[in-house]
């Protein structure tokens, strides 16, 4: 004998298997587009790191070029940067947002070249979320020079250095003085012959007209505008007396780091000699 078939029930179980269908379709679909948007994230993140590390290339290739030319009036250089995840600033020569440098010689307090309370060096920094490049916050370290704001010798001018806070990590490139005693040289004085220290301050100060901020592929340009030698030779025009320690010490500022180095002289006199170069920085 056979069953009767039931029409509800069989109609009942085709509907029960069509939703569950539709159901695992549609989990699939979000699966797969929340992995996507996921694995999207990720490479998000890659590209915004490896634009950290080739920002970081591009600011020391950008020293180099300035370093470059800062010597020599109406040359220029220029590196190329490619920013898509963070941004470039050029921050102004000015009194809101530039930097204040002096430099004062211990000792000799008419030998020092300031820039007055309206007249600033300007700077490079580079920014990106936390989320391409995160080190942690208050992390500080750098990645060209040191925070001593002089150099000895044939030490580089530029100091760049990472600097996180809050959401934001920056690349911050300042130009430092350099110091060194050049020469002593015998010197007639009336009837008699005196030693005399000649002691170089080589000062490399950015010119930028106005803060800006770039994105995308362009070149970033230093131009010597001048050279300028300020020798500074005491009241009597032939050098300062030497003190007792046979020294002097030399005081930079820049922004809020100040660094001191001794200079150690002989003979009789000193002369100091601010060589300024005036460095152009735009896009």
């Amino acid at each position: 004998m056979k069953k009767p078939k039931i029409p509800f029930l069989f109609g009942k179980l085709g509907v029960s298997y069509t939703i569950s269908a539709v159901i695992m379709t549609v989990t699939a679909i979000t699966l797969t587009l929340v992995a996507s948007s996921y694995a999207y994230q990720i490479l998000e993140q890659q590209r915004g790191a490896t634009e950290f590390d080739v920002a970081m290339k591009s600011i020391l290739a950008f020293d180099d070029a300035l370093e470059n030319v800062a010597w020599k009036p109406q040359a220029s250089r220029s590196a190329r940067f490619t920013v898509d995840y963070g941004q470039l600033e050029l921050i102004p020569n000015d009194a809101l947002r530039g930097m204040h440098l002096i430099v004062n010689v211990t000792g000799y307090p008419n030998a020092s070249y300031s820039l007055s309370r309206d007249f600033f060096t300007g700077y490079i920094r580079y920014g990106t979320k936390t989320k391409y490049a995160n080190f942690g916050e208050g992390y500080q370290s750098y990645f060209l020079g040191n925070n001593r704001t002089i150099s000895n010798g044939a030490g580089s001018y530029g100091r760049a250095s990472i600097e996180q806070g809050s959401g934001w990590v920056y690349m911050t490139l300042t130009y430092g003085v350099r110091v060194m005693k050049a020469s002593t040289i015998n010197v007639t004085d009336g009837d008699y012959q005196v030693r005399v220290n000649y002691v170089d301050i080589w000062i490399i100060k950015i010119d930028i007209a106005k803060w800006s901020t770039y994105i995308g592929d362009f070149d970033l340009k230093a131009k010597c505008l001048n050279v300028t030698t300020i020798p500074d030779c005491g009241p009597e025009g032939n050098g300062y007396n030497l003190d007792g320690d046979k020294q002097c010490n030399i005081t930079v500022q820049l922004g809020e780091d100040k660094s001191y180095t001794p200079i150690q002289l002989d003979g009789d006199k000193v002369v100091f000699n601010f060589v300024i170069a005036t460095v152009q920085v735009g896009v």
